[in-house]
């Protein structure tokens, strides 16, 4: 888990190391700067797999030189089958073995690597760059191309000096709460989408991106409930002991929930030693989870660290999320994902987490919300916008926002949608371009769940749940994997019979029968309750003054396409708790804050 940078620009060596010094979270152990005929290679080094400097980045081959960010999980036996076709290597690293294995088969290695990566290949002979990003964009990739011209990053914080804001994806932010890959906060620079590799050719000037994986159509498997529980324990069980190789200490995250207690209770039956697992506690019982997690580890004998955090703890971390997402980012629950990797990072350098087990086994409340609300919105539009009536709709006492919003919208499809991105619901100009990248997901399945949980997975789990977890674990030097990230898991959970997932509101259904093997059913078939903080009632009270100074009318008036008037009318209305817009409020916040970090004008 480390930090890239190459460029054809004709920086000076200080201003290579300033650029990585921003980010040096990512890669405390070693920073390399190489220069190669006409390209400046940066790398940031944490150390997880052979910590001999051997292993130090850049890494040159012959005629090609490697800067790569993350984990290739199967990386042993491509090493066995690459010495075996007569390669020799000298280090112990996955790096070294990605670097051979492109010599020896170009751009047919993705097909072959098991993991979470971002990297780019300079070959000398031909003068062309090769990189390429995971599959579900676990890792992060940014880059810019201007005539020839480019910079790529793990981060956006060391190319964003003398770039204009784009507009239109302070409209997509204020939809989203992220802004959607390709696009960034900046004109000119992007990111390079999951499932992607890219070439550019620096004889000719041309950049070509293409595809290399993605979601397909699926195809249901006919088999029985109990050989399908049977394959995915079995397909888990590997995909976490491929994530526990490393030599550094390895621990394991661990919530109230299903998924993390899966993957812990995998851990302690694959490990060969205690696993050690960590969990945050929050002072007010409506957010906390933590005697639940106590349970989990009494239960498999791990060495357990328990933090009780206040909301002191909580609130003085929003510098920090400024900092460390240098995009602007609204998801709340990244404020005690940093503090959770603050803790872990005294113990540990890698943890394993739950992340992905919502999107393949819906698990998100939205699921529910899909199935409470499909035979409403079965019905034919034109009946619905006069079941619509506020007069019909109180007559009948259906005046709950579910029904009026499940009939007012236009399609299943739109309903979907409407999970993810408010629509407009701030901005002046309705803008929803962006949505065009990511209309796949009506294609792939015709079940409904399935198309939420593949948007989910190809919108909201790249653009938000992956930069989460990504930059709050680098803030503090810590790699995190997550099992259910990988994609023989994703592509295994699709070909499922949705009742084998989702069964009568019954969430992860096929997962709660597999950890019934490790934890007894009535220790976690307990409320679920999220790794959410009262953040709403914060900006009422501890927060107020701060809120009220950052969204002030110079500020305001600077954000492009924000209806001000509507924003400052729900802002009130927060403000005397008569409502709850603390999503929206949340959003304007921390584009404040990054309009101040960043001095944009």
């Amino acid at each position: 888990m480390c930090g890239i940078y190459i460029t054809n620009i004709s920086y000076q060596k200080d201003e290579i190391l300033d650029k990585l010094n921003s980010i040096s979270f990512r890669g405390p152990n070693f920073t390399g700067i190489e220069k190669i005929k006409h390209l400046t290679f940066g790398h940031l080094r944490l150390s997880i797999l052979d910590l001999d400097p051997r292993s130090n980045q850049p890494m040159v081959f012959e005629n090609l030189t490697i800067v790569f960010n993350g984990e290739i999980y199967n990386y042993k036996p491509i090493r066995k089958e690459l010495q075996d076709l007569g390669f020799q290597f000298k280090t112990e690293s996955d790096t070294e073995v990605l670097l051979i294995g492109y010599k020896h088969w170009g751009k047919k290695i993705l097909d072959k690597i098991n993991g979470m990566f971002a990297f780019s290949i300079y070959d000398e002979d031909t003068n062309k760059v090769f990189s390429a990003r995971d599959r579900l964009g676990v890792k992060p990739f940014y880059y810019s191309w201007n005539n020839g011209q480019f910079e790529i990053c793990s981060q956006i914080k060391p190319m964003l000096k003398g770039k204009k804001i784009n507009d239109d994806a302070v409209s997509m932010f204020l939809d989203c709460m992220f802004i959607p890959s390709p696009y960034t906060i900046v004109e000119e620079v992007f990111k390079l989408p999951p499932g992607n590799y890219m070439e550019l050719d620096l004889n000719t000037n041309t950049l070509h991106i293409e595809e290399y994986w993605n979601l397909k159509p699926v195809k249901i498997k006919y088999i029985s409930y109990e050989t399908a529980k049977q394959e995915l324990h079995e397909l888990l069980l590997d995909a976490v002991k491929i994530r526990l190789q490393s030599d550094v200490p390895i621990g394991s995250f661990l919530s109230g929930g299903i998924d993390s207690a899966l993957v812990s209770s995998m851990a302690t039956k694959v490990s060969e030693s205690q696993i050690s697992t960590f969990s945050i506690g929050f002072d007010d019982p409506k957010y906390d989870e933590s005697s639940i997690a106590e349970q989990y580890a009494k239960i498999l004998n791990t060495k357990q660290t328990t933090t009780i955090c206040s909301p002191s703890d909580i609130l003085n971390l929003i510098p920090k999320l400024t900092e460390v997402y240098d995009e602007p980012f609204a998801d709340s629950s990244a404020l005690p994902s940093l503090l959770l990797n603050k803790i872990t990072k005294q113990y540990v350098t890698v943890a394993l987490s739950g992340d992905g087990g919502d999107e393949s086994f819906m698990g998100y409340d939205h699921f529910d919300s899909l199935v409470r609300n499909k035979k409403i919105i079965d019905i034919p539009y034109a009946i619905r916008k006069i079941l619509a009536n506020p007069a019909l709709l109180s007559l009948f006492g259906m005046n709950s926002h579910r029904v009026k919003n499940a009939l007012n919208t236009k399609t299943e499809n739109d309903f979907i949608e409407n999970i993810f991105s408010r629509k407009g619901f701030l901005l002046k100009e309705k803008k929803q371009e962006w949505m065009t990248h990511y209309q796949g997901y009506k294609h792939w399945s015709d079940n409904f769940l399935q198309k939420a949980a593949d948007l989910n997975i190809k919108l909201w789990l790249e653009n938000d749940s992956n930069v989460k977890v990504d930059r709050a674990s680098m803030a503090y030097s810590v790699e995190v994997r997550s099992p259910f990230l990988d994609y023989r898991v994703i592509e295994y959970a699709r070909s499922l019979p949705m009742h084998f997932r989702y069964e009568k509101g019954r969430q992860k259904k096929i997962l709660r029968d597999i950890l019934k093997e490790y934890i007894p059913e009535d220790v976690f078939n307990q409320p679920k309750r999220g790794f959410a903080v009262p953040i709403g009632n914060w900006m009422r009270h501890e927060l107020k003054e701060e809120f009220i100074s950052s969204l002030n009318d110079e500020f305001l008036y600077k954000v492009p396409n924000l209806d001000v008037a509507k924003f400052k009318r729900l802002l009130k209305e927060h403000m005397e708790d008569n409502q709850d817009h603390t999503q929206n409020i949340w959003k304007l916040f921390v584009l404040s804050k990054w309009y101040d970090e960043f001095a944009v004008n």
